[in-house]
This record gives structure tokens, C-alpha cells and sequence, in this order.
């Protein structure tokens, strides 16, 4: 039960922090809802969580050809993901998220906005290098010992959860405040979340370090 639990908490932090930096196709969810209605943006954000798992899928199978490997350097790993989120971090506290956006879509078409959501998120593949810490830091279930495939299956599924509750978060919001909202304030969101995601990183880099040193019997 304790390893049920934790693979949900982890995974649907992992679907969360994925979606959570208000990059292009954040303010593209935010335009859409502002512009068209909530259901635009929400099925925006579905589209990315789409390309997400897609990402993350793809990672998953690499890492099971690398089991052993990151058995045997766990504590390096969650280390090196901690330093990589840590910079990640920094990046979206002092990054203006807003510059690089044009939304081209006029149409008010579900489909289209997954669509273009989904390829829009997927045209960056650089997204593979966050999955990856990610999957280190919070304990992706990949095949080994204490695993099942059912732990794997429904970590996929967290993750898919996570992303989604964070676009409904933020459709449900903006369309809430949509009379008052400047889309200016998403480099505050980025702040913040930035902010967090910096505290976990620093977090996860002392346990990595202590239990490193620890199992080497430094400690």
C-alpha cells in the first residue's frame, strides 16, 4: 500500500511539474481561454498532456533498458536530477514567458486546440531532459524488484491526472477572473513556481547527498 501511495503522490507531481512552467503553450492555454471560453483552453492543456506522456513514455522505455544502472547509482542520480531541476528552476523564476507567443487559432474548434496543443508541447523534445530527472528524483516505477507492471501502468496514469489537474486548475481560474486577468501575471505564476520547484530541488539534493554518503559509510 505504501509503495501504491507514494508512485501516485510521485507521478502526479511529475504530471504537475511538467505543466506547471507557463511557457508558450501555457499562455496559448490562457489566450485561448480569455478569448474563446474555458473548454478551448482546457482541451489545449489536454492536448499537451498528450504530448507529455507521449515524452514520457519514451523515457520510460529507455530507462527499462538501464535498470541495473540507475539501481546502482540511485543516490547520483537523484543528485544530478536535483542539480538539473535546481537550474530548471532558476530559468522559470527569471524567464518572461510571454515573449515568444502568437496564437494563430481563431477557430472554435475542440479538436483543433488538442491538436495544436498536443504537436505545439511535442515540437520540444528537449522536454525528455526534464522527464528524465523527474523519474529519478520522485521514484518512477520502472521494471525491478518491489515492481509491478500495475505500479507502472498507474504511474503513466498519475501522471496523465497530474497535467490535468493543472490545466483545469488554470482554465477554471482564468475563466473565473477572465474580466480582471492580465496575461502579464503568469511571469508571477512562473515565480512561484519556480520557487517551489527550487525548495524541492534543493530538498532532494541534500537527501541524495546524505543518503550517498551514508551508504558509503561516510555518515
Amino acid at each position: 500500500m505504501g509503495t501504491i501511495i507514494s508512485v501516485i503522490i510521485g507521478c502526479l507531481s511529475i504530471g504537475v511539474i511538467l505543466s506547471a512552467p507557463m511557457g508558450p503553450i501555457g499562455i496559448l492555454c490562457v489566450q485561448r481561454t480569455l478569448n474563446k471560453g474555458r473548454m478551448s483552453g482546457l482541451f489545449t492543456g489536454v492536448g499537451a498532456a498528450i504530448s507529455d506522456l507521449f515524452y514520457c513514455l519514451l523515457t520510460g522505455l529507455g530507462l527499462s533498458f538501464v535498470t541495473d544502472m540507475i539501481e546502482a547509482n540511485k543516490y547520483i542520480l537523484q543528485v544530478a536530477g536535483s542539480i538539473i531541476l535546481m537550474v530548471y528552476a532558476i530559468y522559470m523564476i527569471f524567464h518572461n514567458p510571454i515573449s515568444k507567443v502568437k496564437d494563430t487559432n481563431d477557430k472554435d474548434d475542440r479538436t483543433r486546440d488538442m491538436v495544436s496543443g498536443f504537436f505545439f508541447t511535442l515540437s520540444n523534445p528537449l522536454i525528455v531532459f526534464l522527464v528524465i530527472p523527474l523519474f529519478a528524483r520522485f521514484g518512477f516505477p520502472i521494471p525491478m524488484p518491489g515492481f509491478y507492471y500495475i505500479d507502472i501502468v498507474l504511474g503513466y496514469i498519475c501522471i496523465v491526472a497530474g497535467a490535468m489537474l493543472w490545466w483545469t486548475v488554470i482554465t477554471y481560474s482564468v475563466d473565473k477572473v477572465r474580466t480582471h486577468f492580465n496575461i502579464s501575471s503568469m511571469w508571477l505564476i512562473n515565480r512561484i513556481m519556480g520557487s517551489i520547484l527550487l525548495l524541492l530541488s534543493l530538498y532532494g539534493l541534500v537527501m541524495g547527498a546524505y543518503d550517498y554518503l551514508t551508504a558509503q559509510g561516510y555518515l
